[in-house]
């Protein structure tokens, strides 16, 4: 339990309706999960407005609202804080309610249209390595040292985020990596934590559905690094156009890494292959098991925020050699008999689905085939959907058009959606075939000797999301099972 006005700090508060010195027990934004004593902090959301539930929140026994809005009538019993913004004013009551606990453990946020899951994954894998307690709070999953926690959401809600970093510091972890969206930084949910470190991937079209343009998308992803304190770091991709503008307000030291741009942290590739990737990284050669030159981005970050966060440069390269590939991002298997490659990748957005057929394009002889199998998800950006489509037929020899996670959407219309991007020179190379699990069979089928087939779009998701309702699904073993079905 705490005192209200203690939760209060640094929070903006516009009308204080009540007093502030009392016990509180727990903070919500749900109105069905309030208990006497609570917090009910009224959310207004894209679908859902919180002030709607603030009577129900009082009648279950909320002691205090926090909210932009004040109701016509107020409970005498009942404390109203009426603030300019609610969801900030959320991320700042959540970190005082847990004491917190980012300063207690050094913090990194990485952040980028591409690349966060497996730049925040190799960096928990890498410190792990190193010996130290870590954490990790992505897309895949939150790891509080070795302790696994189902996630739904890229950037968790800031109770989440602040109750996680608690446990973390309890068990004594010293780092925490954590993949920061551009939902997550435009609704405030990483407000109030105190970052060690931001790092920039890259920028690309994606999330155009909730941004209302490009520059929206890019000016929200700048915020994030405006705002690291100044003893922080800013670790930037120097070869992406908006690498240097996320660093333009920064009060944090400004650092930059590139494989094409003279800077603080520079690499080469030597080899790029199937089984990993040579790579020169600031005149020391070392060996990874990642693929393709966008991971060659990720293993050069990750080894610039090793440094800037003290440990050894020699060290560093040597773990990284020992480091694995992420679930569901370029992971591959080879069949024995026909020897057929599998990919299974979550390139989701036009610039990675581009950057995947790429490096296998790069890799390949010209001897075999590359049969593509991709889709796009429902309620989501619309404007991408021919993109991919293109892309997927421009740089594939042939292509299957399926669902991804339709979600409420007709899977028939995105389909047809991703169709209008498609030349007329490569008609002949696509299909379509709605059904993912017959998309991907289709594909093993087609598939002949050294044939490489890309499965893109859903990586490690193992459900499939149709008229709302979710399925078991998993890419990865699906194509595992056909084509062992055809190499019997």
């Amino acid at each position: 339990m705490m005192i209200l006005k203690d939760i209060l700090y640094k929070v903006s508060l516009d009308v204080v309706i009540g007093t502030t010195d009392v016990q509180i027990n727990e903070i919500q934004f749900d109105s069905r999960a309030i208990k006497k004593g609570d917090v009910f902090v009224a959310l207004k959301g894209t679908t859902v407005d919180g002030h709607e539930y603030i009577e129900k929140a009082v009648s279950l026994g909320a002691k205090a609202i926090i909210l932009e809005e004040l109701p016509d009538y107020q409970e005498e019993q009942v404390t109203y804080i009426k603030v300019e913004n609610a969801h900030n004013a959320l991320a700042l009551v959540a970190a005082n309610f847990y004491q917190n606990p980012s300063r207690h453990l050094k913090l990194v946020g990485v952040t980028g249209t591409n690349g966060k899951t497996t730049t925040t994954s190799l960096l928990y894998q890498l410190f792990k390595k190193s010996g130290f307690k870590t954490g990790l709070i992505s897309t895949v999953e939150i790891l509080i040292d070795e302790k696994v926690v189902p996630t739904k959401h890229t950037t968790p809600d800031p109770l989440t985020i602040n109750k996680h970093l608690t446990d973390m510091v309890a068990v004594g972890v010293d780092y925490c990596f954590m993949e920061v969206s551009s939902h997550g930084i435009a609704q405030e949910r990483v407000a109030g934590l105190e970052f060690a470190g931001g790092i920039f991937t890259n920028l690309s079209h994606d999330h155009l559905d909730y941004h209302n343009s490009f520059a929206e998308y890019r000016d929200v992803k700048k915020r994030f690094f405006d705002e690291l304190p100044k003893k922080a770091f800013a670790l930037t991709n120097l070869d992406d156009k908006n690498g240097a503008l996320m660093l333009q307000n920064t009060k944090a030291r400004k650092l930059g890494y590139a494989l094409k741009t003279y800077t603080d942290y520079r690499a080469q590739i030597i080899e790029n292959q199937f089984g990993g990737l040579l790579l020169k990284i600031n005149e020391h050669e070392v060996w990874s098991k990642m693929v393709g030159q966008f991971n060659a981005y990720n293993v050069l970050a990750i080894y610039a925020c090793a440094i800037e966060l003290g440990l050894e440069d020699i060290e560093v390269l040597e773990v990284i050699s020992q480091l694995e590939g992420v679930s569901g991002r370029f992971q591959y298997f080879t069949t024995v008999e026909d020897r057929i490659t599998a990919i299974v990748d979550y390139a989701h957005t036009p610039d990675a689905l581009k950057n995947v057929l790429e490096t296998i394009n790069s890799i390949r002889t010209r001897n075999e085939k590359v049969i593509t199998v991709v889709g796009c998800g429902g309620d989501r950006d619309v404007t991408k959907r021919p993109k991919m489509a293109h892309i997927a037929a421009a740089l594939s020899d042939q292509v299957i058009f399926t669902s991804d996670n339709p979600r409420t959407e007709d899977p028939q219309k995105i389909l047809d959606d991703m169709e209008a991007g498609v030349q007329p020179q490569d008609f002949k190379k696509t299909i379509t075939i709605l059904n993912r699990k017959q998309a991907i069979k289709a594909a093993a089928k087609m598939a002949n000797k050294n044939d490489i087939i890309l499965i893109a779009g859903k990586g490690h998701e193992t459900y499939q999301e149709i008229h709302g309702v979710r399925s078991d699904f998993d890419d990865r073993k699906l194509i595992a099972e056909f084509l062992n079905q055809l190499n019997k």
